[in-house]
């Protein structure tokens, strides 16, 4: 029987927290670290068979081994994301049919996003959480030129992002022969032409930035709970 596994990415520097906290995804954030709520989401929503824990050194290490769920790997990034996303995979049990790849500063992930997430991708193959962009966006051409873009057609990714094993595994070997820098999961996908479906997401689920973002997460989590 084939099994899901959640890649739980923690690895990233915070060079954008200007220093606020000694490290975004152990920032308390009501009453518990931020990654502390994307895993209880995760153990809630009982979907996945097992854990790739993505830590950047081993202080944080033996701080995210408290919180994570079981069964976890611990498993040290790379210097870029897609690096980090890579070392897990190459971790993972060869039974493992699908993927969830998540950043841990987006700690307002739902359990049952997760349950319709996992439905999803194996029907789809590629899934991911995402939300319509409601802003007017508009391209800079340089000189002062611009041009508006159709938002209709606009989404803003988020994680998670659910794919099924082989396809993400080709997807990064394929952009790893390129030496492509990919911003996200779905970008490598995108390469392959492969299809990627959207489940929109309703609810707020912002990612851990910048220092003003704390007191926007636990606002929101005040209002979720």
């Amino acid at each position: 029987m084939s099994r899901t596994a959640a890649i739980l990415l923690a690895a990233g520097s915070g060079r954008r927290m200007q220093g606020a906290v000694e490290d975004k995804v152990l920032a308390p954030l009501a009453g518990r670290p931020v990654f502390a709520h994307s895993a209880a989401a995760f153990i809630a929503s009982g979907i996945a068979d097992f854990y790739v824990v993505v830590y950047r050194d081993q202080r944080q290490m033996m701080e995210l081994s408290a919180y994570a769920p079981t069964p976890s790997l611990l498993v040290q990034g790379g210097r870029e994301r897609q690096d980090s996303v890579m070392a897990a995979l190459d971790n993972l049990p060869a039974d493992i049919a699908h993927v969830f790849i998540h950043d841990c500063a987006r700690p307002l992930v739902r359990p049952e996003q997760l349950v319709a997430l996992h439905k999803i991708v194996r029907r789809e193959a590629a899934v991911v959480l995402a939300h319509r962009v409601t802003d007017t966006v508009k391209e800079h051409r340089g000189e002062g030129r611009l041009r508006t873009l159709d938002r209709s057609r606009l989404w803003a990714m988020e994680t998670p992002q659910v794919f099924a094993r082989d396809l993400i595994v080709r997807a990064y070997a394929a952009a790893a022969r390129r030496r492509l820098t990919l911003t996200d999961d779905a970008a490598a996908v995108e390469r392959l032409g492969h299809p990627i479906a959207l489940l929109e997401n309703p609810h707020p689920n912002p990612k851990l930035t910048t220092p003003a973002d704390l007191d926007w997460l636990e606002y929101l989590l005040r209002g979720k709970g």
